[in-house]
């Protein structure tokens, strides 16, 4: 052997089985399998309903303010060097000013954690709530980077249910059953992914008094905060912060149309000190410690994001939105084999729920949208996925959609592709994507 080596029958590394499992269920990891489906040989375009990011589309460019506080932030030299590990204190302080609208309570720059969008901030929060023994509440159907994160941390994981018949309301009765000396905390996405639901006040109330009783957090996830276009209005978490500590987690991602620029926020909405006195607070910042920070730049540019976007910009996107949801849902109507049993009112993505009666060939959501991908360039997800096989039972005939990609004017009538043909699906019209 060169340089005096010799051979080794066996190396003693090898791969994280941990980690290549928990990713499989992450969206991209879902993502990614569906579209390994996509049949080369199409000439048609994708028409890709299953991303959460719809800046790709021209039609869906941030403010030019966002754009323009970016570069004045560049050219003013003034953040080129190294953040402190929880950000810059003028972006602390602007997501502050920015999070206390309509709480009851102010929050300070101390309660702000800047992080590389929201993906951070929930992995922050479920690393250091992480420890033996201890479980965590997840909605079922929810965002599966929750799932991914607590499995690699080694968080056990109980699920409760969204009910659909009552606009995708948590079921408290549940909750209150699946928790135990051990659980630490339960999550709520409000608006809600990928359901399209709208949390009202009242029911954050009693989730609240809930979380409350047993003694445990409540982590609000509100990364689609304000893209509310139904008849209720965002009611951020933050103003039960009096009755339970509540880590809200979110960003600019999806409100500005910028997910790649990478900005968040993890912020204690705990007017009584609980999180501090628990120690939660000093694993925050120390879990900070170990980790990357948000770009300084985008730091700098944020106060100026936040304090002055015109109100027509997102104005603009709800009415899309809006128009959109309402198309969609008369048109599924019309389909046999798809319902929507509840009309969406936040985010951007659409519930739909398959009668598998009426496909052919078809066993369950994943193979539906395999099958799509295949037959006919249309990607959208199947919502068991991330529940680590446990959804099966309940929700193992649900699939999602973007809505705002749904809306863009770049699928013009002519590009989107026919599903009429399709052997496979029969019943599904062209009109699941035309408009």
């Amino acid at each position: 052997m060169e340089n005096g080596g010799s051979p080794r029958n066996q190396w003693r590394f090898k791969r994280n089985d941990d980690l290549t499992q928990a990713s499989a269920f992450t969206v991209r990891g879902v993502l990614n399998m569906v579209m390994e489906h996509l049949n080369a040989s199409d000439p048609r375009p994708v028409i890709p309903l299953g991303n959460g990011d719809p800046s790709a589309f021209p039609s869906f460019r941030t403010t030019p303010l966002a754009e323009d506080a970016v570069c004045a932030a560049v050219l003013s030299a003034k953040f080129n060097g190294y953040s402190s590990t929880v950000g810059i204190l003028p972006a602390r302080r602007a997501v502050a000013e920015y999070l206390s609208e309509g709480l009851t309570h102010k929050l300070s720059p101390d309660d702000v954690f800047l992080t590389i969008g929201c993906t951070q901030a929930l992995q922050t929060i479920v690393t250091v709530l992480a420890r033996p023994s201890a479980n965590i509440l997840l909605p079922r159907p929810g965002f599966p980077y929750y799932e991914a994160t607590a499995g690699f941390c080694h968080l056990e994981v109980r699920h409760f249910n969204l009910v659909p018949e009552k606009d995708w309301e948590v079921d408290l009765a549940a909750v209150e059953a699946l928790a135990d000396e051990n659980t630490v905390a339960m999550v709520i996405i409000n608006p809600g992914n990928p359901c399209g639901n709208v949390f009202k006040y009242e029911h954050l109330k009693k989730v609240a008094e809930t979380a409350r009783k047993l003694g445990i957090l409540v982590i609000a996830d509100e990364v689609y905060s304000h893209l509310t276009f139904g008849g209720s209005p965002f009611v951020p978490m933050g103003v039960f912060g009096s009755i339970v500590p509540v880590v809200t987690v979110g960003s600019i991602s999806k409100r500005w149309i910028v997910p790649g620029w990478r900005i968040g926020w993890l912020v204690t909405n705990d007017p009584d000190g609980i999180l501090m006195k628990q120690g939660i607070v000093d694993s925050i910042k120390g879990y900070l410690n170990i980790t990357s920070d948000p770009a300084t730049f985008i730091q700098g540019a944020l106060p100026q994001i936040l304090e002055n976007t015109p109100s027509d910009f997102f104005l603009k996107i709800l009415n899309t939105l809006r128009e959109s949801v309402g198309i969609f849902c008369d048109k599924i109507k019309e389909i046999p084999c798809i319902t929507c049993p509840s009309k969406p009112e936040g985010s951007m993505f659409v519930m739909m729920k398959l009668n598998l009666s009426l496909l052919e060939d078809i066993k369950d959501d994943l193979d539906f949208c395999c099958k799509l991908a295949t037959e006919e360039s249309v990607i959208i997800l199947p919502v068991r996925l991330g529940f680590l096989g446990i959804v099966k039972v309940l929700f193992y005939q649900w699939c999602s959609a973007n809505m705002l990609i749904f809306a863009s004017a770049n699928l013009t009538r002519e590009k989107l592709v026919s599903l009429q043909g399709s052997r496979r699906i029969q019943g599904l019209a062209p009109s699941i994507i035309c408009y």
